[in-house]
């Protein structure tokens, strides 16, 4: 197992292609999915520096509940449809909001947050949780975090059953 991250000083997309096989040779041979999690938001945010990676799982079919993560102190039950990370659920779609402000419904569990980034991580076509990453900068995610990131999310999703 590697456990001594390499991080890559060069493009955003030079970071990514650095850092996702890098979880993948983290990930390999644990079979504690929580253990995985909380190695991947610390890679996460050790790479990028985002002001708080984290997971949300969906528990008893109508609140995310938090998991693991890294960062500030976080909200702990999230409705279906509430926020960023509600909403996301609820519509099975990654969710890029360039001002947290703006979003109807932001659930301000910091008020240090000024843009944020929701993954849905799909398990048999059925969402089962969500990957969070916020960032104190405004529009600080674009289309190459989402192409990465839901290609994280599939990698989470494989890790359900190691």
């Amino acid at each position: 197992m590697a456990e001594d991250l390499q991080i890559s000083t060069g493009s955003k997309i030079e970071q990514y292609e650095s850092l996702l096989p890098q979880i993948k040779a983290l990930t390999e041979g644990e079979s504690d999915f929580v253990a995985n999690c909380a190695n991947i938001a610390a890679a996460l945010r050790q790479t990028f520096g985002f002001f708080w990676v984290g997971f949300y799982f969906v528990k008893n079919h109508d609140q995310l509940v938090l998991g693991p993560f890294q960062g500030d102190i976080a909200c702990t039950r999230i409705n279906l449809g509430k926020g960023v990370c509600g909403t996301s659920w609820q519509k099975s779609e990654t969710i890029i909001v360039d001002d947290v402000d703006q979003f109807p419904g932001h659930i301000a569990c910091s008020s240090s947050s000024r843009s944020e980034i929701v993954v849905p991580i799909f398990r048999n076509d059925i969402v089962i949780g969500v990957l969070d990453v916020d960032s104190d900068q405004l529009a600080d995610f674009d289309e190459t975090d989402k192409i990465y990131l839901e290609r994280l999310a599939l990698m989470i999703s494989d890790l359900i059953d190691a």
